[in-house]
This record gives structure tokens, C-alpha cells and sequence, in this order.
């Protein structure tokens, strides 16, 4: 097959979750232990560093691989989902997968999923973890899909575990209150392997420490250690190019003037996290010199492919995507904009079929003009139905249907001095071409 036909072929055969929803989740660890005993278990074949959360984890992942690459090593990446293209998932020093070996391994295992049955995830779990092997990566950063407990890749051992914020999302799947779904993240810690907490927040705060405890594994708050504070406020209309940070360890000056190239204030809410997940890696052996540290967290993007996190791609109007989807992540966003300088705001929103998304309109601006729009996924919320939801939440806006067509009307509706806002979902964003100028 050719490498369209083998996505083809994928996308029919195993359910993703991303696109149609609960159907093409299955709990368990069992199909992709199945599949790494076939392959040999390439999960034991490298080191790795495996985090999870709600919101933060994958703008963490990037920053951690991108700090270790520059620091020399050989980095494997594994996140989820995708943006544009599925070799996005898997990576080593930022080089996306060979789509390649993506046709040559799925020919030489389809027959080992016809017995197996596995989902699309637990397939990609075990190809990233299979790639890894064959490139005999240093270290892998492992991103969780969706919870942590019985997801696909906690088949690994990490040398340390990352745990960033907790907050609603997947609540039919994961639990409907902030401990239970904390439950659910603390399945990645592992017997006498150390985890390290990105925030303190004390609605989850024991479910951690109750869990460490039990497995042995030394435990850390990172925002004990850690502080990252602006050394200088960013320039008007989100015109840096990058953050400005000084950081505090142990209440004592640390590290001035640090570059993240992560425009999101909540960026700074990740990087305690990072920065400690980075300290226990030096304690196992890793050299990461401050040369190493700056760079990679200045050069994120770069060295990685990020996209999607505060994302400016436009200016007179200033244009911002960003792919914060629930309502902790989206709060944060939503507070950026509102210290943006802006003659009028238009956000572009689409949401997928299968949240309760009253909480998310109650947050949303009345005064903003609303692009309602729809992702090309069978899980989106079709963009009428969406704005009758907001029209009745009090918001003044229209349905445009595909995205392009909702970027487009506010592109052209809004002013110089205007902000569009794109988001809501990681689909919508997925869907704006400038990302991948």
C-alpha cells in the first residue's frame, strides 16, 4: 500500500478515538501488552520520562524533549493527537516518523491486528514504542493519551513521572469529580520511580501522595521548588516572540532572563514542572548544562514542531489559535485575551459532539462576536446546533460551517486594531492553514 492507502486503511480498521468518540476507546492494557510481546517489548528497549494531566501535558512533553535534544541526546517524542498528519505523533529529535516505515510496519503486522483487534491508539502506542527501539533513542518523552491508569502506553517504566494540571475533561470515561480523575492520572506512578507534580492543588493534593506512598516513589510539588515569574511584561498585542522569565528555586533567585518560546501565560504554570522533571534526570545521569536548558526552552518550537499553543498567525488584526478545549484551559486562555489591547474581539469556536460545553459558553466574552464553525470529524458539533447553544447562553454570533469559511468572515469582519481568537477544540485548530507555513 501507498502511505495515503495505509492511513486509509488504519482510520477503517481501528476505531480513533479523536475522531468518533467513545466507540474507538477501549480501556485496558491488555491488546497493547499483546502487541508489545509480539514485537519483542520495545517498551524495556529505552528510558523514558511518561506524563500525564489534563491541561499542560503536551506543551511539557515538547519543552522536556526539546531541552534533552539540545543537551545532546538522541529524544524520541510521542504525543497525541495530531494536528495535520499522523507522523506528527512520533518523533525523534524532532524529525517526524517516516511514513515509510509507518507502510512497511502496518503490512507486517496487519495479520497481528486481525487477532489482536486493537484500537487505532493502542496501534500507535506500539508503533511509537516499536520506532523508538529501532532508532535506539537516548531517552523518550511519553505523552498519556487520556487518563493514565489504563491508558495504552502505561505499559512503560519511566525513570520519572510528570503530572500536570487536573481539571473536567473525558469525565464519562475518567470520573465526574477532580479526585477520581486525579485517580485515574496517579496510574502512572510507578513502584520506587519518582513523580513530579507540576501545581499544588489541594482538591487533588492527597490522591498523589496517598498513591506515591503506596508505590514507594519519592513525591514532589514543583511549584514548592519552582516559581517562574515575567521579568518583563510582554510587549503590547502579543508582539514577542518570546517570554521574558525570571526564575525563583527555593525562594532564592535561580535562573534570569530565561527565553520560553511558549507565548501562553499559562506556560508559566507548566515550566515548574519541567524544570524539576529535568532535576531528577541529572540525578539519574543526564547531562543538561543551563547552555542546554536556555536553548531548548527558547527553541521549543523548533526543535520540536509544536503548534497550536498560543499561536500568533496573524497581525493588524492580531490572529491567535490556540488549542485550549475545556473549560480550566480555556479560562486561562480567555484571561490572556482580555489583557490583549483590542478595539473588538471575534473568536472563531467549534467544540466536538460529546461535552457538556454549558460551562464553556458561560465563560465566553458577551461582548465578543462569535464565528461558530465545524471541525471535519465526525465527532464535531455541527456549527448550527452550536450556535443555538450559545445564542441561548447569550451570545451574539452566526454559523459559518467549515472552518475555513468561520476564519475567513472574521478575518474580513475585523478591524486592524481588532483580535480573532481561533479554538475550542484541537480540531478547529488543526484545520488553520498558517500553522503550517
Amino acid at each position: 500500500m501507498t502511505y495515503p492507502e495505509t492511513l486509509a486503511w488504519l482510520y477503517a480498521q481501528l476505531p480513533m478515538y479523536q475522531r468518533v468518540g467513545a466507540a474507538g476507546f477501549k480501556k485496558g492494557l491488555g491488546n497493547t501488552e499483546a502487541l508489545a510481546a509480539a514485537l519483542g517489548h520495545p517498551e524495556t528497549q529505552f528510558k523514558s520520562v511518561h506524563v500525564a494531566g489534563t491541561n499542560g501535558k503536551g506543551s511539557s512533553s515538547h519543552l522536556l524533549a526539546a531541552v534533552l535534544q539540545s543537551a545532546g541526546y538522541q529524544v524520541g517524542l510521542y504525543t497525541s493527537p495530531h494536528l495535520r498528519e499522523f507522523t506528527e505523533r512520533i518523533r525523534v529529535n524532532g524529525q517526524e516518523l517516516a511514513p515509510a516505515f509507518l507502510v512497511k510496519w502496518v503490512e507486517a503486522y496487519r495479520p497481528l491486528f486481525a487477532k489482536i483487534e486493537p484500537s487505532f491508539f493502542e496501534m500507535c502506542v506500539a508503533l511509537a514504542f516499536n520506532y523508538f527501539a529501532v532508532r535506539r533513542v537516548d531517552i523518550a518523552v511519553v505523552e498519556v493519551g487520556l487518563g493514565g491508569r489504563l491508558d495504552s502506553t502505561n505499559i512503560i517504566t519511566p525513570l520519572v513521572s510528570l503530572i500536570t494540571n487536573i481539571s473536567y475533561d473525558h469525565q464519562a470515561m475518567l470520573g465526574n469529580t477532580l479526585p477520581e480523575i486525579a485517580g485515574e492520572k496517579a496510574g502512572i506512578i510507578k513502584p520506587g520511580r519518582p513523580v513530579i507534580i507540576s501545581q499544588t492543588q489541594p482538591a487533588v493534593a492527597a490522591v498523589f501522595e496517598a498513591k506515591a506512598r503506596q508505590e514507594g516513589s519519592a513525591l514532589l510539588f514543583a511549584d514548592t521548588r519552582y516559581v517562574a515569574q515575567l521579568a518583563l511584561d510582554p510587549a503590547p498585542a502579543g508582539e514577542a516572540a518570546v517570554q521574558l522569565l525570571d526564575v525563583r528555586r527555593d525562594g532564592q533567585p535561580w535562573l534570569q532572563n530565561v527565553e520560553l518560546g511558549l507565548l501562553g501565560d499559562y506556560q508559566r504554570l507548566n515550566l515548574p514542572g519541567v524544570l524539576a522533571t529535568l532535576d531528577e534526570l541529572r540525578a539519574q545521569g543526564f547531562v543538561i548544562p543551563e547552555s542546554a536548558l536556555r536553548q531548548g526552552l527558547r527553541e521549543v518550537t523548533r526543535l520540536t514542531g509544536l503548534r497550536g499553543r498560543w499561536s500568533i498567525i496573524g497581525r493588524q488584526p492580531l490572529v491567535v489559535a490556540d488549542t485550549g478545549h475545556n473549560e480550566a484551559g480555556l479560562r486561562l486562555v480567555l484571561a490572556q485575551l482580555a489583557r490583549v489591547p483590542h478595539a473588538h474581539l471575534h473568536l472563531v469556536i467549534g467544540v466536538v459532539n460529546d461535552k457538556d460545553i454549558s460551562q464553556i459558553l458561560a465563560l465566553l466574552p458577551p461582548a465578543a462576536t462569535y464565528y461558530f464553525c465545524q471541525a471535519a470529524i465526525p465527532r464535531a458539533l455541527p456549527a448550527d446546533e452550536l450556535a443555538a447553544q450559545a445564542a441561548a447562553a447569550g451570545l451574539t454570533g452566526r454559523a459559518y460551517g467549515p472552518v475555513a469559511a468561520a476564519v475567513a468572515a472574521a478575518r474580513a469582519a475585523a478591524g486592524p486594531a481588532d483580535v480573532v481568537f481561533i479554538g475550542g477544540s484541537t480540531f478547529v485548530v488543526a484545520e488553520v492553514a498558517e500553522l503550517y507555513g
